[in-house]
């Protein structure tokens, strides 16, 4: 790197000013830049850059010119912070200059009380926007670890004729071949169970929908629209904070979902934990996925008390601390160390793990041990 162009990013960096000390010149194009990023973090304003201020759209088109996609959100997100730029998300033009990701959607759920008419159905757009592309990279590998999944915990040992998997059944006794007969002997008979009585397996999505929690929701919501497509699995998704509604009747439509949550608020697990355990009709087919920092307003005791009672039932549970992209995630620990020596492991998983979650939840693997094997922020051990 040249000693020029090391001065243009330390003038950059300082933004200028008599006590920079590099006497740096700046480019036109460098100059828009710069006041791109000052207008930001050079202002000592609130809401400095208001929501009637034409100079919003210009800024929010100018810093996707000059700076790449995860830049542009981070920025947004500190304008949003710094100078109380929600207020412009109430305007559709406004809107629609704003890229779109996944805070920008948990944003706009937590508002959506304050939009109307032509604001809401541009905020819809760019919710269904966030949507699809989400289910584009997410969808087909939960729906291959989901069936791969119940696929092998339904291999049936003793199938009739016309249940056997022969590709299976011949590898399984390959050892078995007899060279002067030239046929393998199939010792053991490899098969699928019948699927004619329903689904195989259970899966109830208990979701917090408090504001620390937003992203979660997001991410449940997709999550619990493709394991809703999948005719091996029956899927309900609960969210909760004080109240529980059971949006299970809405999951082909994550958008719809998203509309219909109430982000912020108190938290109940307790009483969300007590309508899921109403629910379940086979303990032992049955995994309930906690999405929770588990900062708990109510009962602590009866939430302990619903939990040791569902594993001792055959329930596998597990507490999500987040759901989300996010680093190490702020959760109640006490509470996460004591559902943990019930059985109830506790850690965090990003959304690429998901899928690898659900699998190995209904293959019944000590889900402790996974989240060690693949490095999620699981509870430390200490705290066992």
């Amino acid at each position: 790197m040249s000693e020029t162009e090391r001065l243009r990013r330390w003038r950059l960096v300082l933004g200028g000013g008599p006590a920079d000390g590099t006497g740096a010149g700046l480019s036109e194009h460098d100059l828009r830049l710069d006041r791109a990023m000052g207008a930001l973090y050079d202002s000592d304003r609130s809401g400095g850059l208001g929501s009637s201020s034409p100079s919003v759209p210009r800024w929010l088109g100018d810093i996707r010119n000059y700076f790449p996609s995860s830049v542009v959100q981070v920025m947004q997100r500190d304008a949003f912070e710094r100078l109380d730029l929600k207020r412009m998300l109430t305007e559709p033009e406004m809107l629609e200059a704003v890229q779109p990701d996944v805070n920008l959607v948990a944003t706009l759920i937590s508002m959506r009380s304050l939009l109307g008419g032509r604001t809401k159905e541009t905020a819809r757009l760019v919710v269904r926007k966030v949507v699809d592309e989400l289910m584009k990279r997410l969808e087909e590998p939960l729906r291959q670890a989901v069936n791969g999944a119940i696929d092998r915990a339904s291999i049936n040992r003793r199938p009739r004729h016309a249940e056997i998997d022969w590709n299976r059944t011949i590898r399984a006794n390959l050892r078995h071949y007899q060279a002067e007969y030239r046929t393998i002997i199939p010792e053991t008979r490899l098969g699928h169970g019948r699927r004619s009585r329903g689904s195989l397996k259970d899966v109830i999505l208990c979701i917090d929908q408090s504001g620390s929690m937003a992203n979660s929701v997001v991410y449940s919501s997709i999550f619990g629209a493709v394991m809703a497509s999948l005719p091996a699995v029956s899927t309900r998704l609960v969210v909760f904070d004080t109240e529980v509604v059971d949006l299970t009747n809405d999951m082909d439509d994550p958008v719809e979902v998203l509309f219909s949550v109430q982000l912020g608020g108190g938290t109940d697990i307790n009483r969300a934990m007590g309508y899921c355990a109403s629910r379940i009709t086979r303990p032992e087919d049955t995994v309930l996925v906690l999405i929770s920092d588990l900062y708990e307003g109510g009962v602590e005791a009866g939430l302990l008390a619903q939990a040791q009672r569902l594993v001792a039932s055959g329930v596998q549970v597990v507490a999500l601390l987040a759901l989300s992209d996010e680093g190490a995630p702020s959760y109640d620990r006490a509470l996460a160390a004591r559902l943990v020596a019930l059985g109830v492991p506790a850690f965090a998983c990003t959304p690429d793990l998901f899928p690898d979650l659900m699998a190995a939840a209904i293959r019944k693997q000590d889900l402790g041990a996974w989240a060690a094997s693949v490095g999620a922020a699981a509870v430390p051990p200490a705290e066992r």
